[in-house]
């Protein structure tokens, strides 16, 4: 079952689109040049709803920065755009997407320099390699700033890579671990340089700079038949090296107490290298926002014990520490509930819920209005004037004066 959702995925990647004169697309080409890496970086930008002049708007998105954005931009803002509310789902928040496109791979991929006595890798690709630390001072002190001042972001980000990319992810988690808020390392290549920045993990604190820090690690199948998970930590050959640091690295990582991360490793028996990027970011995604997702069901409207208002109000609070500033519910969500409740005669409830409205949007004529429109339905003319009045004193309308009238004339 979860394959053919993930094929769903895929197909929607194919037909989701943003026309414009009879122009199909899904983003926007950008580029900034890199004073660090000395060069031009092209890089792919999604937007949710085409609004690329949001940053005048009030509207803003946190940010998902994505490695080798060529491989995989299609695939994740389509996910991305069938999880969210813009197809009805609170999976995960609409995010802008940014695709980093490559120009050396192996040198901005890679952490350290092999020694070439060490490496079964070719010559040119050692000479080639150790960049990482300036790719990521270049996201640091340029991408990140220029996204910031001219896109709507919000201060939450998430971090995704694959094979060397996962590498350059777990390199910015344990050295920059402020720079996002989560992070994807996808089938990473912990092996490189004689597993390196493994040993760097293996004497690393995870102490108070790693609050409120998500990681999800995925690992492919990448053993022969006649092997599983167990048998491969044995074994000493060449080919299994990659898997076998993986599995080092979770070993290291559940053992630590992570009171600080939130870690969860997933183990994809039935996809390889190459196949594991979509079906790990979709379930990274589902994990990451947790926070996320409320869901009321009937049930718990039913049931008068339930503290409905109480759970609506903690989801808000926790919504706002994530992303670092106050999130309110929209207006018609809370009254959608209101109404749920006075259709099931839970009238004190509904009245909480409509005033909650008032608490968040004071200012707003519309919200004393419909709780006018309450008291009318309870028979309390007294409290349907004072709210009719306070409507007409924020903003003169038609519909509260007509109410006004009709209740005076009683």
């Amino acid at each position: 079952m979860k394959k053919l959702q993930i094929l769903f995925l895929v197909c929607f990647c194919l037909n989701y689109v943003n026309a414009q004169d009879d122009m199909i697309t899904i983003g926007k080409t950008d580029s900034i040049q890199s004073k660090i890496l000395n060069e031009t970086r092209d890089i792919w930008i999604h937007v949710p709803d085409g609004d690329y002049d949001g940053v005048t708007k009030k509207k803003k998105y946190p940010v998902l920065y994505l490695l080798d954005g060529s491989s995989h931009f299609h695939s994740v803002v389509g996910m991305m755009h069938q999880l969210s509310p813009a197809k009805g789902n609170t999976i995960c928040p609409e995010m802008i997407i940014v695709g980093i496109l490559n120009t050396n791979r192996t040198r901005d991929l890679t952490p350290t320099k092999p020694s070439k006595k060490s490496s079964h890798l070719s010559r040119h690709m050692v000479e080639n390699s150790g960049g990482g630390e300036a790719f990521i001072s270049f996201i640091e002190k340029e991408l990140i700033p220029y996204i910031d001042s001219k896109y709507a972001t919000e201060s939450y980000r998430v971090f995704i890579g694959h094979s060397l990319g996962g590498l350059t992810v777990m390199n910015t988690l344990i050295h920059k671990p402020e720079l996002f808020n989560a992070y994807v390392a996808i089938d990473p290549s912990m092996w490189w340089d004689n597993k390196n920045l493994l040993r760097t993990i293996k004497n690393t604190k995870f102490d108070e700079k790693y609050s409120n820090k998500s990681l999800f690690l995925a690992v492919a199948n990448t053993m022969s038949k006649e092997m599983d998970t167990i048998k491969v930590k044995k074994d000493t050959t060449y080919a299994t090296r990659h898997i076998r640091a993986i599995l080092e690295l979770h070993s290291v990582l559940k053992k630590d107490i992570l009171t600080n991360v939130s870690y969860k490793r997933k183990y994809y028996k039935d996809d390889t290298h190459g196949s594991i990027p979509l079906i790990a970011t979709y379930d990274a995604l589902r994990y990451i926002f947790d926070f996320y997702q409320l869901n009321i069901m009937q049930d718990e409207l039913m049931n008068s014990e339930n503290d409905v208002l109480g759970k609506v109000k903690k989801y808000y609070q926790r919504l706002s520490k994530e992303f670092g500033r106050e999130i309110k519910p929209k207006q018609y969500y809370i009254e959608d509930i209101a109404y749920r409740f006075m259709e099931m005669k839970q009238f004190k409830k509904a009245e909480q819920f409509l005033k909650l409205n008032i608490t968040n949007y004071p200012n707003d004529f519309y919200v004393y209005s419909t709780l006018g429109d309450f008291y009318v339905t309870r028979g309390n003319t007294k409290k349907a004037i004072e709210n009719f009045k306070k409507s007409n004193a924020i903003h003169k309308n038609t519909y509260a004066t007509d109410q006004l009238n009709k209740l005076q004339k009683k």
